[in-house]
């Protein structure tokens, strides 16, 4: 299985000069098997636009999965230039809550957008997702619920059977308590997803000193993700869903706290390729 990290930042786009390494768009990360195109789309921020190079014009034929609903995870989908193909063939799941097209076209559509979901070219499908496992483009997704503020949201632990990859980009663990260093709980959830997974990429949003401040906006800190990575045995973590106001120098000082930690941690940049295991 390969990873290609596409968007890293969360809430809203970041451009400029302090930005380029990690990189400023939204939320998105695409799977492939072995030695194919990607075929699995986790979220469908700005980052999404950086999947239709790996296509060179041709058409997309896979599956869309969203964690949730929130801007920063879907405004790229009428941007995807591969998906909104003549040839195109894009499976879109979100968290089940009522029609899915219904609810995707309150998104985009007249006066907010011009063009509705259900209008996009090619072959688009909606699917409504409930926790438990599916199969997916040939990976095992295991889809479970995780606190974050204003709208259903589920956490996915991708699996191709040589290897898994866990995608919890929003999540909010204190609302389940302040686990034990008080920046929230090491959940069911959480800890069924993410034990013993080859790849981790977590909400870090706020460092350990602004969440007393911000947790209400429904996102974890670095130390959060970094603890929890350590709890459940991960090999390698990406702290992801950066600040938008977060620097290339800050998130490196960031990763350099974590230089001790038992897990491997690095900041989460668009244009990784990762090859799991």
């Amino acid at each position: 299985m390969r990873v290609y990290v596409c968007g890293v930042r969360g809430s809203t786009l970041a451009p400029g000069m302090e930005f380029l390494r990690y990189g400023g768009h939204t939320s998105c990360v695409a799977l492939s098997h072995d030695g194919q195109r990607p075929s699995l789309l986790l979220d469908a921020g700005t980052g999404i636009r950086r999947v239709s190079s790996f296509f060179e014009g041709l058409p997309f034929e896979g599956s869309l999965v969203l964690g949730h609903l929130h801007w920063d995870h879907t405004q790229g989908i009428p941007f995807f230039a591969a998906g909104d193909h003549p040839g195109s063939r894009v499976d879109l799941y979100m968290p089940a809550q009522g029609d899915t097209e219904a609810v995707l076209d309150r998104l985009m559509s007249p006066p907010h957008f011009p063009v509705k979901a259900s209008e996009l070219r090619g072959s688009w499908n909606f699917f409504a997702l409930e926790p438990g496992e599916a199969v997916i483009e040939g990976f095992s997704v295991l889809a479970l619920e995780i606190p974050h503020k204003g709208g259903r949201t589920f956490g996915y632990r991708v699996s191709d059977g040589g290897g898994s990859v866990v995608y919890l980009s929003d999540h909010c663990p204190t609302v389940l308590g302040p686990g034990p260093e008080g920046l929230g709980a090491y959940h069911e959830a959480a800890l069924e997803l993410v034990s013993g997974c080859d790849v981790l990429l977590h909400d870090a949003q706020y460092t350990d000193e602004e969440l007393p401040a911000k947790a209400h906006f429904g996102h974890s800190s670095c130390g959060y993700a970094v603890g929890l990575a350590e709890a459940a045995g991960v090999g390698r973590l990406l702290l992801f869903h950066h600040d938008p106001p977060r620097t290339d120098d800050q998130i490196d000082s960031i990763v350099a706290c974590y230089r001790d930690a038992t897990v491997l941690v690095e900041g989460a940049a668009e244009g990784m390729v990762i090859d799991v295991p």
